[in-house]
């Protein structure tokens, strides 16, 4: 991850791009977004456990990356923040049902008790529900942007998280523990739907609300695939490298459940090596864009780069 300061640049040379000021910035605002989106209200138990989730940090990623392509198809901010809540809200629920006894079964989730260890499974379900569904609502109450657009957002949303998308993944997953034979094709399978169908839908949804090209959403589409497959192939490397108190949840859980994963298959150099030419892909895929894509070119490193 580069962080320079643009006046010690070469003259005659673009500045470098400060990748760790234009995510604490963006991240600044889509918190205060999210605090605003979701008040406590009767009944405040609900509400207390989709904020305990919502708001329990986290880099904010996905809601970053529908920002950053919106802006980047000639649109703003104050259009794209709608439904970049609205996938943080998603990408929340799916934590929580991701954590409970029936699915992964996890005590820790970003450094905290997960929702179910706080609330019991009874509430943890509701409040992965209720942000689900406000999701939408907040999506189709967007001032502002044409309707059509919004529609298109809002099949595509659903979509990334029906059986088709995150639900299909997770199904292929839980079928898939324990079991010694698990090809690479099904571990594409499901890291495409159950991690990636999320995060292609906040690039592509950024591009839609910018009103980009049909041309121009497949290479969004294209880069968000690429840049879907390397973050899981380092959150694999990481499970197994890093400790629970950096990774902020229970390291390790992979092993322990007998899952197949990419380092299993290629073990960890190799996996390294793949990430890389996935994120080599992705930032090719930007090369049309130019300037404008600087954010998403840096983000796609970042994602390789990471340590936790």
């Amino acid at each position: 991850m580069v962080a320079t300061d643009d006046r010690h640049s070469p003259q005659g040379e673009s500045p470098t791009f400060d990748l760790s000021a234009y995510l604490a910035q963006r991240q600044a605002l889509v918190e205060a977004a999210l605090e605003r989106a979701v008040p406590i209200t009767y009944p405040e138990k609900i509400y207390e456990a989709m904020r305990y989730s919502l708001m329990a940090g986290g880099k904010r990623l996905r809601p970053i990356l529908c920002l950053a392509t919106c802006e980047l198809g000639g649109g703003t901010l104050e259009m794209a923040m709608p439904t970049a809540c609205a996938l943080e809200m998603i990408h929340t629920m799916s934590l929580i049902h991701d954590d409970l006894p029936a699915m992964d079964n996890d005590d820790y989730r970003r450094g905290k008790l997960t929702n179910h260890k706080v609330y019991g499974e009874d509430i943890a379900i509701l409040a992965g529900d209720g942000l689900l569904a406000y999701a939408f609502e907040v999506v189709a109450e967007t001032k502002n942007v044409p309707p059509e657009r919004l529609l298109q957002v809002i099949a595509r949303l659903g979509r990334a998280v029906s059986a088709a998308g995150l639900v299909g993944g997770q199904v292929v997953d839980l079928e898939s523990e324990g079991k010694a034979d698990i090809t690479l094709e099904t571990l594409n399978f499901i890291h495409t739907h159950k991690t990636g169908a999320l995060l292609e839908a906040c690039v592509v949804c950024g591009g839609i609300i910018a009103g980009v090209s049909s041309t121009d959403l497949q290479r969004l589409s294209r880069y968000a695939e690429n840049i879907g497959l390397a973050f899981q192939i380092i959150d694999d490397i990481l499970d197994i490298t890093v400790s629970s108190e950096k990774l902020g949840k229970t390291a390790g859980k992979d092993l322990q459940a007998k899952k197949a994963t990419y380092p299993s298959l290629w073990g960890l150099e190799q996996s390294k090596q793949k990430a890389q030419q996935l994120v080599d892909a992705a930032k090719a895929e930007m090369a049309h864009f130019g300037e404008k894509s600087r954010p998403l070119q840096a983000i796609a490193d970042y994602i390789t780069n990471r340590s936790y």
